[in-house]
């Protein structure tokens, strides 16, 4: 949470996101906070906590789907010495560690019934009792949690406790994914790079090309500011000449021609409709064609070139239309010295 401790981007969809937050943060109730991977769910907790009057005392994060269901219990309540087989000592839980400070349970609903159970009691009655012990001990934690799953339906279906969802709900901030942040992406980008060059050391920061900038905001995001952060990052480093505009990206690193086997069994993007009863085409003379390669590189080339020209030079949008990759297709306009734009 150091490195990333404040929210960047201008869309009213994350102000009013931040705003909720920072007006729950001085009461001392429960906060549920969903959203997508990567949409900073870390960040909201740590404002609630830093606004509050507990910001001096302890912030405890707890990822509930880091730790085998036997042991999520005794993390968070504790256990007595000789309550387990290794239970060598008593420890405190987490709950007994974030005493008068907050609690962040991420990825909540991984939690098994019979946790939910005792951390309705936990945040019910302010009691917590260790593992092998009958004497219950009080705390007084403020609890934000956190996930990316439909609570509401899956206490419909069983699988979440109703009554622990009605006293963790009094406020619920929904982060907005990133491609529902207006105007965000290249504002974030501008920010993770720059800083990126601050740390190679650069005199100045270039910027990045039109093209890239058009990748940028036709990319879907799926893994949120997270993934954006690491394309910048990895693009900022890749690039060799600081003072020229950054005019490459890739937005997965693990595309290669290298790939292992099981890497490339993944489910290939549907070709377009156009192209699913491709013919030869007509009119063309096959028997005055001397040389294959050269004919197969003329119609490769010509073919990329009125595909860029439909989509405007939008080299993101062609290579969807193409059936390529970002990356594919910048090796097949570098392979035929098409010019970008």
């Amino acid at each position: 949470m150091e490195r990333e401790n404040q929210f960047v981007g201008q869309s009213q969809s994350i102000l009013d996101a931040v705003e909720r937050a920072s007006r729950a943060a001085a009461l001392s109730r429960p906060v549920l906070v969903i959203g997508e991977r990567g949409t900073g769910k870390e960040l909201i907790a740590e404002r609630l906590h830093r606004l509050s009057d507990r910001w001096g005392e302890p912030l405890v994060v707890m990822n509930c789907a880091a730790l085998p269901e036997t042991l999520i219990e005794a993390e968070l309540f504790g256990h007595e010495a000789g309550a387990f087989t290794g239970a060598t000592k008593a420890r405190e839980g987490r709950f007994e560690e974030a005493d008068r400070g907050t609690l962040f349970l991420d990825e909540l609903g991984t939690l098994s019934m019979a946790a939910q159970e005792r951390l309705l009691r936990a945040v019910e009655y302010g009691e917590v009792t260790r593992i092998g012990s009958s004497r219950p001990r009080r705390v007084d934690v403020r609890i934000v949690a956190a996930t990316n799953e439909d609570l509401p339906a899956m206490a419909e279906a069983g699988k979440f406790r109703p009554d622990l969802l009605d006293r963790l709900s009094f406020e619920v901030i929904t982060l907005p994914p990133l491609r529902a942040r207006d105007g965000d992406v290249i504002v974030l980008a501008d920010f993770f790079g720059r800083r990126m060059a601050a740390e190679l050391q650069w005199p100045e920061w270039p910027g990045f090309s039109e093209d890239v900038m058009d990748a940028l905001e036709a990319h879907e995001w799926p893994g949120n500011v997270r993934e954006l952060r690491n394309a910048v990052e990895r693009a900022v480093y890749r690039w060799d000449m600081w003072d020229l505009p950054i005019g490459e990206i890739v937005f997965d690193p693990f595309e290669s021609p290298w790939a292992p086997r099981a890497a490339q069994t993944r489910p290939a993007r549907p070709a377009p409709a156009s192209a699913a009863s491709a013919a030869p085409a007509r009119g063309f003379d096959f028997a005055a064609v001397t040389d294959l390669r050269l004919a197969v590189d003329s119609h490769e080339k010509a073919i990329v070139e009125a595909a860029l020209d439909r989509n405007r030079w939008n080299q993101r949008k062609t290579a969807d239309a193409l059936g390529l990759s970002y990356d594919q297709l910048r090796h097949c306009m570098k392979k035929h010295a098409i010019a970008a734009g």
